[in-house]
């Protein structure tokens, strides 16, 4: 495993993938009962966008660099997560998907984080040592629903992110999904994706609609045209049993932040795999 997210933290496909997860993170918190925030591919959990990784792509100037300033309602949650680890107006600090979640979760949860790279892995946990709501294993993260499910909090919400390293992780996130479903059947379960190969992406949503989920919402964020498999055109993520109010959100905000994060064509879809 040699993918290391430093390289893109806080990119257009990291701005989608955190605000939609801290939008569920809000609704469910809706009802006071506590909350397992479970993260199969965790990273580090906080990035320097002025460290050697970040500033050799520089991808976060196109990303949360263009909304840092915004004034949105729906974007307020993401961005107290991001204000909260850097001084004044400057931005150097970005939340991965573990520190969002452990910024914006409550006394009563708990975070289940995996990660498999041994070095970012004692970096989540060194991160992460201040909180004792979170647990961080270094385990595949295939297989964490497996080791995990059941958790004793009865709401569950699951990120499954891998590194897309091989060929097969958009099989293996139907297959992880489907293994969460048969211990928690009413588990949210986030499946986010890179946009760049449409014949495998066809096939991972054929994949997804014969599932055994009862809904799955599909949603897509677009700053180039989706005709280009070499680049990262844009990203999606598919949400089994999403919280209430959540397309409504979506429907909201997507468009306005296809159009800020543009770079050649911006676009948006959202739409149901699976309707209940």
């Amino acid at each position: 495993m040699n993918y290391r997210h430093a390289y893109h933290a806080g990119n257009h496909a990291d701005v989608f993938k955190h605000w939609v997860l801290t939008r569920c993170i809000v609704l469910l918190q809706k009802k006071p009962t506590p909350i397992a925030y479970v993260d199969t591919h965790a990273g580090i959990g906080l990035y320097d966008l002025s460290g050697e990784e970040s500033s050799k792509t520089a991808e976060w100037c196109d990303g949360i660099g263009r909304l840092w300033g915004a004034e949105q309602p729906l974007l307020e949650q993401y961005l107290y997560a991001v204000r909260e680890l850097n001084d004044g107006n400057e931005l150097r600090y970005y939340p991965g998907s573990p520190e969002l979640a452990r910024c914006l979760t409550r006394g009563q949860d708990h975070l289940y984080l995996n990660e498999k790279h041994p070095i970012d892995g004692q970096l989540l946990k060194e991160n992460m040592r201040i909180d004792p709501r979170v647990s961080v294993l270094l385990g595949e993260g295939w297989h964490v629903p497996k080791a995990l499910l059941p958790t004793a909090e009865k709401r569950l919400l699951m990120l499954i992110d891998p590194p897309f390293e091989e060929g097969d992780d958009l099989k293996k996130s139907v297959q992880a999904l489907e293994e969460t479903l048969a211990r928690m059947r009413q588990a949210i379960v986030c499946l986010w994706y890179p946009i760049k190969d449409t014949v495998q992406l066809r096939r991972f949503y054929r994949d997804l609609e014969t599932s055994s989920a009862a809904k799955l919402l599909r949603i897509e964020l677009y700053v180039n045209k989706p005709d280009d498999a070499a680049r990262l055109n844009g990203s999606g993520m598919v949400i089994c049993n999403p919280p209430w109010g959540l397309e409504e959100e979506l429907r909201q905000l997507l468009p306005w932040l296809a159009k800020i994060l543009e770079q050649n064509q911006g676009d948006w879809r959202l739409d149901w795999l699976i309707a209940e």
